[in-house]
C-alpha cells in the first residue's frame, strides 16, 4: 500500500458497444447500466495497489464499455482522512470506498457516509460479509506468521500461537531484534488484528509480553516486514496479511508462510457506495463486478482471495478460520477511551519487555 495517489483510468477510445445485463440479474439492471453509461465515470478510493487492480478494471471496462474507472491507490488511514475531509468541505470525492481497514469502514458506514444497495450478488455471499446492505466484504484474507527459512529451522517453525510464544521464550536471546510486527499505534490494520487476537483468546497478552522481551521491530505497513524477513534482518514477522506474504514467498525461496492451526484470523476488504455519490449507478456496477464470479476470480489471481465459496482459489487457512464479521462490533475498539487504554497497555508491555536482560 502506498501513500502516493495513483490515478489509473481506462479511457474510452471509440464509440462503446451496448453492455449486456449479466445473466441472472433482474430486468431493472438494464436501466442501471444505461444510467451508468450516462454518468460515464466511477471514482474509487481503495488500498489495493493500482497494479493489482489493473486487470480487474480492464475487465470491467470490457463488460461495461463507456464507464471510465478512476482509481486512487491510498493507504487505509490516508484514505479515511481524505474521504472525510472532502465530505466535510463538500468537495468531489469517491463514489465507492474500498479498504482493508474494516473498523474505519464500519465507522464511515455507521456515521452515515454510505447508501444502502442490495447487490444482485448478495445471495452468493456469506452472511458475515454483508452489513445493512451497505458494507460488503469483498475478500477473505487470512493473517499469517512469516519466517526466514535460513534463520528458523523447520523443526522450530511455530504452527500455533502457543508454539510461537514458547519459541520466543526459549530463544529470546537469539531472537532479540529479530521479530517484526505492526505497530498498532501507527497501523490501523495492525491494531485491528491485535484487537481480534484479544477477542479470541486471553493468552494474547502473554504472547505479546514474550514478543516485547525480544525488542521487536515495529512497522506501519506490511512491506517493511516482508522485506526484513526476506533479507534476514528479521527471523519472524507476526500478523502479516497472508495473501501479500504468499505472493512474496512464491518468488522468494527465503520466505516461509504459516497459517496458525489453533486459529487463523480472516480479514476482509469492505466496500460501500457513498451516500451522496456523484455517480451512484456506475458505483453499483463496479461493486457488483467486484462481487461477481468474474471479478472475484480476477482478484484471486492477484492473491486478493475471494469471499465467495463458488470461486476457485487457494484456501490458505486450514483448521480454525476466524472470519472478522462485517458489522457494528467493529466499532467497539474505535471508542476513544478503549483505544487509549489498549494502546497504553501495549506501550506498557513494550516498556517492560525492554527492561528485561
Amino acid at each position: 500500500m502506498r501513500n502516493l495517489i495513483v490515478m489509473l483510468s481506462i479511457a474510452v477510445l471509440a464509440v462503446p458497444a451496448a453492455a449486456q445485463r449479466p445473466s441472472g440479474y433482474p430486468r431493472f439492471y438494464e436501466s442501471l447500466i444505461a444510467t451508468a453509461r450516462a454518468e460515464r465515470v466511477v471514482c474509487v478510493y481503495g488500498n489495493a495497489d493500482a497494479g493489482t487492480m489493473a486487470p480487474l478494471i480492464a475487465a470491467f471496462h470490457r463488460t461495461f464499455p463507456g464507464v471510465q474507472v478512476q482509481y486512487s491507490d491510498l493507504g487505509s488511514t490516508a484514505l479515511y482522512r481524505r474521504f472525510v475531509t472532502e465530505k466535510r468541505d463538500r468537495r468531489p470525492s469517491a463514489d465507492l470506498v474500498w479498504s482493508s481497514a474494516m473498523d474505519l469502514q464500519a465507522k464511515l458506514i455507521n456515521d452515515g457516509y454510505a447508501q444502502a444497495y442490495q447487490s444482485p450478488e448478495k445471495p452468493a455471499l456469506p452472511a458475515t460479509a454483508v452489513w445493512k446492505n451497505m458494507g460488503y466484504g469483498v475478500t477473505a484474507e487470512p493473517v499469517a506468521i512469516i519466517y526466514n527459512k535460513r534463520l528458523v529451522p523447520p523443526a522450530q517453525v511455530p504452527r500455533t500461537h502457543e508454539a510461537f510464544e514458547r519459541l520466543l521464550r526459549n530463544r529470546r536471546a537469539a531472537l532479540t531484534g529479530k521479530i517484526a510486527t505492526y505497530d498498532p499505534a501507527l497501523s490501523d490494520v495492525g491494531y485491528q488484528y491485535l484487537v481480534e487476537d484479544y477477542a479470541i483468546t486471553r493468552d494474547t497478552r502473554s504472547l505479546l509480553q514474550a514478543m516485547a522481551a525480544t525488542r521487536p521491530l515495529l512497522a506501519r505497513t506490511t512491506k517493511p516486514m516482508l522485506d526484513a524477513v526476506a533479507q534476514g534482518r528479521a527471523a519472524i514477522a507476526y500478523n502479516v496479511v497472508g495473501p501479500y506474504a504468499i505472493r512474496v514467498a512464491r518468488r522468494d525461496a527465503r520466505v516461509g508462510v504459516v497459517f496458525p492451526r489453533d486459529y487463523t484470523i480472516v480479514a476482509s476488504r469492505i466496500a460501500f457506495i457513498a451516500r451522496d455519490a456523484t455517480h451512484p449507478a456506475a458505483a453499483k456496477l463496479f461493486l457488483d463486478f467486484l462481487l461477481s464470479r468474474t471479478g472475484q476470480s480476477l482478484l484471486a489471481r492477484q492473491w486478493l482471495l475471494p469471499v465467495r465459496g463458488d470461486v476457485s482459489s487457494p484456501r490458505l487457512a486450514p483448521g480454525k478460520a476466524r472470519p472478522i464479521r462485517v458489522g457494528p462490533q467493529l466499532l467497539v475498539h474505535l471508542d476513544t477511551i478503549k483505544r487509549r487504554r489498549f494502546l497504553a497497555d501495549w506501550s506498557a508491555i513494550l516498556s517492560e519487555g525492554a527492561k528485561l536482560k
